[in-house]
């Protein structure tokens, strides 16, 4: 498979409200924004369902999101491809335990081509925000560069909770006159042979770049903030045999993915909560770094000072060998700025550079939206989320009818696939758009009361968590408020959205649109 260049394209801010224009006459049933894995699953789904009038809105120029974007050496999943793929999309095909990059791109292609979704696309569309029109209930979806608004009867926000990065905002980034590279948007015409590289960030991005850049630059200068639980990650080769017998037995690989998946569920009492399994994880963390770091001071500059679980665990067998090579520095003191040359930190020395690889700074949607979202009576969703996101199971927010999330606040895993989490989420939604137009519904709007008593009950679950633990991650915003996580298992996140309960919501029929046959989920 060739290697993909990603567009580069820009996000309206969520503080713009777009404006309305003539529509269309038609309206779409569905406006699904975002190519990527939820968009493709949702888009999926609504054609088993048998809703044929919708559309996946991308702003790039080939499918994929995340895995379309993220083409940086030695990219891969930390979540095994049994798991990290859909229950209702199996593939027997997978080369090894833990897929690289190029595979996974493959393994979304190949849904798109065996479901006819390249003609719902609408490549090169560009969100800018989204407003709902009441008393037709219909949103009005406004399109970047001249594009005619469209407007649909429902909409699926399926942009990714990392679809959107950017440089850090470090100061003297504009000054440096060498190159800059963001791990999600890739230069692979940039030769590191020869070079002096800097790397800003320790997390899961980094520790698969830098074990590749090790292999070709002069240097390699590692600056971390603080050093994460690595965990070992055994990748196998899949047989033939096995991949035969995921072919050709019912139910093999379906038994797989529900062993990899109760594994990962036991892993929750570990790092979802402080327990003695806490400590466990903690263990065989210490013992992956005394088995590959020999150097005391390292293996004490390795190790964090923090719970197993309070930030993303790192899956690797590849990045505390890299550290230790001759080309390879790992720098702790904190980063005062970025000079023409190179990395000024906190004790006073410039570590030059000719190139900086950023491995962090991502646009994530914790105190706003990815694009703006104006609902009932002109209420836009980003001044109510600016103290921190919430919504009514992740899915659906109350004063924003017919509109749905995938990955929406507080459906972050801790332990387990991302994919588990979102398959539950777009079978929920999609019931929910399904009984919209099976029922000639004009809204089908989320009572306050209901999102108000959720999301009481899983702040007060989280405060029990090892992400409110005390330390800082990504997930928190910068008061500590946490709008990412779900504090519990994925049988729990599942169970929840297995039914849509239509008193949960505020149901108003239409008087105008004709009914549509009902199907069912397949």
């Amino acid at each position: 498979m060739t290697r993909r260049t990603p567009k580069e394209t820009t996000v309206a801010s969520a503080t713009a409200v777009p404006q309305p224009a003539v529509p269309p006459a038609e309206a779409l049933d569905v406006a699904v924004i975002g190519g990527g894995f939820a968009g493709i699953g949702t888009a999926i789904r609504l054609k088993q369902r048998g809703i044929e009038n919708f559309a996946i809105f991308e702003r790039g120029t080939a499918i994929g999101g995340t895995w379309r974007d993220n083409t940086y050496p030695g990219a891969a999943c930390d979540i095994p491809s049994r798991l990290y793929s859909y229950s209702f999309a199996p593939n027997p095909d997978w080369s090894h335990t833990y897929s690289g990059s190029e595979e996974i791109l493959g393994y979304i292609e190949s849904m798109a081509a065996e479901f006819g979704l390249h003609r719902h696309f609408r490549f090169a569309h560009n969100v800018t925000g989204i407003v709902f029109d009441e008393s037709a209930g219909l949103w009005e979806v406004g399109v970047e560069g001249g594009v005619d608004p469209v407007r649909a009867r429902t909409v699926v926000l399926a942009s990714g909770p990392l679809a959107n990065a950017s440089l850090p905002p470090i100061r003297g980034i504009e000054t440096f006159t060498g190159h800059k590279i963001h791990s999600a948007r890739w230069d692979h015409d940039y030769d590191f042979t020869g070079k002096r590289v800097a790397v800003v960030g320790t997390g899961a991005s980094a520790v698969q770049i830098i074990p590749e850049l090790v292999k070709k630059a002069a240097s390699v200068t590692v600056f971390q903030r603080t050093p994460g639980w690595v965990l070992p990650r055994v990748n196998r080769r899949t047989t033939p045999l096995t991949k035969q017998l995921y072919r050709h037995v019912p139910g093999a690989e379906t038994l797989s993915r529900q062993l990899w998946f109760y594994g990962h569920e036991s892993v929750a009492l570990g790092v979802v909560w402080n327990t003695p399994l806490t400590r466990v994880v903690e263990m065989v963390g210490k013992a992956q770094l005394r088995r590959q770091v020999k150097d005391p001071w390292l293996r004490r500059q390795l190790t964090p000072d923090f719970r197993a679980g309070c930030k993303r665990l790192l899956m690797t067998d590849d990045y505390y060998p890299a550290l230790q090579r001759d080309n390879c520095k790992l720098i702790t003191w904190p980063i005062a700025r970025i000079s023409e040359q190179g990395i000024r930190t906190a004790e006073g020395i410039e570590h030059r550079a000719d190139c900086l690889v950023f491995a962090t700074g991502f646009d994530v949607s914790k105190t706003g939206t990815p694009i703006p979202v104006v609902g009932r009576d002109g209420r836009v969703l980003a001044d109510e989320w600016s103290g921190g996101a919430y919504a009514y199971k992740s899915v659906a927010v109350s004063g924003y009818p017919n509109l749905y999330f995938t990955f929406g606040p507080n459906s972050g895993p801790g332990h387990n696939s991302a994919l588990v989490y979102m398959e539950a989420q777009i079978d929920y939604l999609v019931g929910a758009i399904g009984t919209i137009l099976d029922r000639n519904l004009r809204l089908l709007d989320v009572r306050r009361e209901r999102q108000d008593r959720y999301n009481a009950a899983i702040q007060r679950r989280l405060t029990g968590t090892t992400w409110n633990s005390g330390c800082r991650s990504w997930y928190l915003t910068e008061d500590g408020f946490n709008a990412t996580m779900y504090p519990g298992f994925a049988t729990q996140y599942v169970g929840q959205l297995r039914a849509l309960n239509l008193d949960d919501y505020h149901v108003v029929p239409s008087e105008t649109r004709p009914r549509r046959p009902i199907a069912a989920v397949s």
